[in-house]
């Protein structure tokens, strides 16, 4: 039987956003399944006291800056969501990080975020969110398989254009892929987002 995967080559994560597969035959190949649903993640219940300023900057600077290429939307829109999130959860940040489980499931992934219970992933991509989730759930499934991960029932990702967020979760004892059909836009989405991401890493 064909596989996607030549089990006698590397692939990295960036390389298997390259090739396009089918992601349900993908993750399938790999032992998971996956299901498309709207995904309604809990969100945090606390104070957002920094929200409102930091929705003012980001409108202040939009209309100043060229979103056309990924390195400037990981600046301007991306970065400074994450420094907020860092900011109500403590947690360690690491970007461009280096994960290796498998020469199927090995490359960088661009923030992952992590507490003392919880740990989120994000993948930024300019425009294909398609096979920006693809890339995510490689790295969701990387991370199941990952001994550094805390002792938590599921894996929050996020993939980014830094426009629009769309989330996946990993069940891990059931190995089932959620993709949500649902997406967040920024600016009109930003609080929701923040809620969501901050959950994910802190709880209520």
């Amino acid at each position: 039987m064909a596989t996607l995967l030549d089990p006698q080559q590397s692939y990295t994560f960036s390389k298997i956003f390259d090739l396009r597969p089918e992601l349900d035959l993908l993750v399938n190949e790999l032992g998971y399944a996956l299901r498309r649903v709207p995904l309604a993640l809990p969100v945090y219940a606390g104070e957002l006291d920094r929200l409102e300023n930091l929705t003012q900057r980001l409108e202040e600077i939009l209309p100043y800056v060229n979103l056309a290429n990924e390195a400037t939307r990981r600046e301007v829109l991306i970065s400074p969501i994450v420094m907020e999130v860092v900011h109500y959860t403590q947690a360690q940040l690491r970007i461009e990080y280096p994960v290796k489980v498998s020469n199927q499931l090995q490359g960088y992934i661009d923030y992952l975020l992590r507490t003392q219970s919880h740990l989120i992933v994000i993948e930024a991509k300019q425009e294909d969110m398609t096979n920006g989730f693809t890339q995510l759930a490689m790295e969701m499934i990387a991370l199941d398989q990952w001994s550094e991960v805390p002792d938590q029932p599921e894996i929050v990702g996020a993939v980014t254009t830094g426009n629009l967020w769309q989330f996946g979760r990993l069940n891990r004892s059931s190995k089932v892929i959620e993709q949500g059909l649902n997406s967040y836009r920024v600016i009109e989405d930003l609080e929701q987002l923040m809620r969501v991401l901050i959950y994910c890493l802190r709880g209520r």
